[in-house]
């Protein structure tokens, strides 16, 4: 059960610092992208949040993924 407990939060915390990382690199390049071209703001944002909601779904798999380990 220790080690369980171990795995999952391993899992969860790899997984948040994963997808932290990946968040700051997308929406940096969007805010670089929406400098270059303000005209294109509008569709620039609605790919950014479709990458964000990708990007974020890593992290609440791991998570699940987790509590299946933690509690075989």
């Amino acid at each position: 059960m220790a080690l369980g407990a171990i795995a999952a939060g391993l899992a969860a915390l790899g997984a948040a610092i994963g997808g932290g990382i990946g968040d700051g690199i997308l929406i940096g390049h969007t805010v670089d992208s929406i400098a270059r071209q303000p005209e294109l703001q509008s569709r620039l944002q609605a790919t950014m949040f479709i990458g964000v909601g990708l990007i974020e779904a890593m992290p609440i798999i791991a998570i699940v993924i987790g509590f299946l380990v933690m509690n075989k």
